[in-house]
């Protein structure tokens, strides 16, 4: 049985009636940039994320992007976050002039290491960016406790952690800011690029606002250097039709991981999901550790997947302080060995919503079977 990582026409098919109403509602009016549906949805996700500003964005890396700059952060500074997370979180540090500042993670939760992080906090660090990898929220109280501390702005990089909570507070409204990601594989995704930064800091939010219109206010009028970080209403519609269902999702993640975690208790080579108490995981990857002190292969368990035609991922085979682009930063292997060893052992497994026992078994069976269980 072939069992693709994600299956987003399952998906569809279950919203496809409303999905397709509210695009065509944007059609039918012609208004293809900002207007209400932009509104709606910069409202409704603010609110579902307990904020009081929502500023969309044309993809997850310009929130950020976006966030940065509106943050003032740019040549000579520098900001502090993670090693093992997609290229756009260094990227856009790097985009704005400032040095990016990476740290090691937890070994158990691949996120940031917030004791790590404060050690190298500098007089030029202008802001941290903790990552919720995978659909956990980072450490915050210690990270948070540093920046009021040191005067610094946290943006979370909540990419992958829509709907996720720390200590019963929804991520995104944690640090200064938080910045999503709507691309199409995310638990809250569109049908083409989009993002949000929400906040409930009204300063912030306005230049937010300017700056995603290329720094006027009003139109054609400039007193910063901005861009086109609009978010496309078409996305919008879809994004809040989405929004309504998105906790049923959550539900039937948390129960494919259990189900995971049950079938993988007991293979000392197999390391499942760590979720700290306090946290509500949303499981945007199920990511397990094919350990090779027990004589693992995580490449092997790979290929055997995907022989059986089972999908799978490395996220992520290289951190960002090894990465070409950033040589000049003089990091080398051995540095952050956290990470390092992470990327050489980490698989991320299909976890989508729509996934049937039957599928979840083969699945089971298949990685078993390449680690010799």
């Amino acid at each position: 049985m072939a069992v693709p990582l994600l299956d987003l026409v399952a998906q569809y098919h279950t919203i496809r009636d409303e999905v397709r109403r509210a695009i065509d509602g944007v059609l039918d009016t012609q208004v293809c940039i900002g207007g209400p549906k932009v509104a709606e949805c910069e409202k409704a996700v603010a609110a579902y994320c307990g904020c009081k500003f929502g500023i969309g964005a044309s993809s997850g890396t310009d929130a950020i992007l976006n966030a940065l700059m509106s943050l003032g952060v740019g040549r000579g500074d520098e900001v502090i976050t993670t090693t093992f997370t997609f290229f756009a979180t260094g990227g856009c540090i790097a985009r704005t002039g400032a040095r990016p500042v990476f740290v090691d993670i937890d070994p158990r939760t691949y996120n940031i290491d917030p004791n790590q992080a404060a050690r190298r906090v500098t007089k030029k660090t202008k802001a941290v960016i903790p990552v919720h990898l995978f659909g956990q929220a980072a450490d915050m109280d210690p990270i948070m406790k540093v920046a009021r501390d040191r005067r610094l702005a946290v943006v979370e990089d909540a990419a992958q952690a829509i709907g996720a909570t720390y200590k019963g507070r929804k991520v995104g409204s944690l640090g200064t800011c938080g910045c999503f990601s709507f691309f199409p594989s995310k638990n809250l995704g569109g049908v083409g690029d989009g993002g949000m930064i929400v906040t409930s800091d009204a300063g912030l939010a306005d230049m937010c606002t300017i700056m995603r219109n290329h720094g006027s206010k009003p139109k054609y009028y400039h007193k910063h250097v901005g861009g086109n970080f609009r978010l496309d209403p078409i996305q919008a519609a879809v994004i809040a039709v989405k929004l309504k269902v998105l906790e049923q999702w959550h539900e039937a993640r948390r129960a494919n991981a259990a189900y995971y975690d049950r079938k993988f208790a007991g293979c000392e080579k197999i390391v499942t999901p760590c979720v700290e108490p306090h946290n509500g995981m949303i499981y945007n990857q199920y990511v397990i550790r094919v350990c090779s002190d027990k004589g693992a292969s995580r490449d092997h368990v790979r290929q055997h997947l995907a022989e059986k035609k089972i999908g799978s991922e490395v996220y992520y085979p290289v951190p960002l302080h090894l990465q070409e682009c950033f040589a000049d930063l003089r990091y080398k292997e051995g540095d952050l060995p956290h990470a390092e060893l992470a990327a050489k052992e980490v698989l991320a497994l299909p976890i989508y919503p729509e996934l049937t026992d039957a599928q979840k078994d083969e699945v089971v069976t298949a990685v078993l079977e390449a680690v010799g269980a």
